[in-house]
């Protein structure tokens, strides 16, 4: 992400807006920076998506029903989401270089012992692990990029980090297509492990080292807002196989309401909270912030679901459906910098009001002409449709969050701004699933679309909830110093 610390035409990361970090390095050292720090948030950024053209085939490999393949994705997304801010303190403290190779190594390690998993819950758990090592690189290669530039080139090197989002989000879904069609599901895994191998050689040889203020650990925090939130992802998940009176069922959500409660009354009484709720006082960057969690919830849910359409009930190859899929994955590379400069002229709120719109209108509208006799050609305007609407939302919501802040608050709010999209992706895929659950199931086509059509119907009603709380960000409070859009921010990786 990027933002403005004051200066027109000086855009700097989150954070690192408060630093005074002299750019490091000659020329070539910052080549170096840039093409390390960009290979590695790539292979993280694309991991979230490249999983799920693959699922079908992890399915039927290891016996997986559909509650399972929702954990391939959501482990990674609760781990990266639990870990993404204590990550940047880390780096702070210990050494952002140290960090960033150490999250490098066990993302490497974990992807290697995803592809060797035997069982759907070794690969869940693996897939934990490797999000935990995404969610150590994310902030810290950030970091490590800015501080090596000089800030009349921050805007710049910054621009390609947030591309890379752009362009891990628009060919996961074909990468994985692929590279399940051509070799295997394992692959997909396989593949990082000796480009991550190299990166983490080559950073420890070639990335300079770099400090900030030693920053408070709100650990407690950590296990409290994880345990919450995986336990109410996991009374979600069952609902739909044991019903939502069941005692499994009924105690996760219970324990996951008590340890969210705990989390909001430790953070009240934290010096050093790691979410600030003093924040959610502010409208704006509420109403930003809950948007945010929609548009990623309406988004992530409805990919999930739609790759397994294209290949259960049309019966289309994993590379197929990553090629079907390219109207809606595709789109940001394109529409996001356009949006950026629209929503400068006129606003951030009718932008992403209208991107909320067409993003839940294009998912209702696959919703009802995916049927199991649908040909492609009714599916290409839904898709695109829904990837513009969420092109316009993912480049202006968070830019609209941390606009509502004071300088001082712009690290903790692009923090908390990450946590609430993976949070928010995390939420959607239980809940649509637990909606796919308990009308269909994998069998047939028959009994897929029987269920799939009422949990797509679930993800466009959340992305029209977005466009509701996006009316609550007000023109007044997006100032023109804040945030430029232009860049597409990495949602939910």
């Amino acid at each position: 992400m990027r933002v403005g610390p004051g200066s027109p035409g000086r855009w700097v990361s989150p954070s690192v807006a408060a630093m005074n970090t002299a750019p490091q390095g000659t020329a070539r050292a910052r080549g170096w920076t840039l093409a390390l720090t960009s290979v590695a948030f790539f292979m993280s950024a694309l991991d979230a998506l490249v999983v799920i053209t693959a699922l079908p085939a992890i399915q039927r490999d290891l016996g997986a029903g559909v509650s399972t393949l929702e954990w391939t994705v959501n482990a990674y997304t609760l781990a990266s989401a639990a870990g993404i801010i204590t990550a940047a303190a880390l780096g702070d403290r210990l050494g952002r270089r140290r960090v960033f190779t150490a999250g490098l190594a066990l993302f490497t390690a974990a992807s290697a012992a995803c592809a060797l998993a035997p069982s759907p819950e070794l690969l869940i758990a693996a897939r934990a692990v490797q999000g935990l090592g995404a969610a150590l690189v994310t902030p810290v290669s950030l970091t490590i990029l800015a501080t090596a530039f000089p800030p009349e080139r921050r805007g710049a090197v910054v621009g390609i980090w947030g591309g890379v989002a752009g362009l891990a989000i628009a060919s996961g879904p074909l990468v994985g297509g692929a590279v399940t069609q051509g070799l295997d599901w394992h692959w997909i895994f396989w593949v990082n492990v000796p480009i991550g191998l190299v990166v983490s050689i080559l950073s420890v040889v070639r990335l300079p080292e770099s400090r900030g203020p030693a920053t408070h650990l709100d650990l407690p925090a950590v296990g409290l807002v994880s345990g919450g939130a995986v336990s109410v992802v996991w009374g979600l998940v069952r609902a739909g196989e044991l019903g939502w009176r069941s005692q499994e069922v009924v105690a996760a959500l219970s324990l996951g309401s008590l340890l969210m409660a705990g989390f909001v009354a430790w953070e009240r009484r934290s010096p050093h909270p790691m979410l600030p709720l003093r924040l959610f006082r502010n409208y704006a960057f509420t109403a930003a912030s809950v948007t945010s969690f929609l548009m990623t919830g309406g988004l992530f849910a409805g990919a999930f679901l739609v790759s397994q359409y294209l290949q259960v009930a049309l019966g289309s190859s994993p590379f197929d459906a990553g090629l079907r899929f390219l109207p809606m994955t595709a789109t940001p590379l394109f529409v996001a910098p356009a949006t950026g400069v629209l929503s400068d002229r006129v606003g951030r709120r009718p932008v992403m009001v209208v991107g909320m719109l067409l993003l839940g209108s294009g998912l209702a509208w696959f919703a009802l002409v995916g049927t199991t006799s649908a040909g492609y050609e009714q599916l290409v305007l839904p898709l695109l449709v829904a990837g513009i609407g969420a092109s316009m939302s993912f480049a202006t919501a968070p830019a609209a969050a941390l606009s509502a802040v004071s300088a001082a608050d712009l690290g903790k709010a692009s923090g908390t701004s990450n946590t609430l999209q993976r949070f928010g992706s995390a939420f959607a895929i239980s809940a649509t699933t637990a909606v796919f659950a308990a009308n269909g199931h994998l069998g047939t086509s028959a009994s897929f679309d029987a269920g799939f059509r009422p949990a797509l119907t679930l993800a466009a009603g959340l992305a029209l909830l977005g466009a509701i709380s996006a009316l609550g960000v007000t023109r007044r409070q997006l100032q023109a110093r804040a945030v430029p859009s232009g860049v597409p921010f990495p949602a939910a990786q």
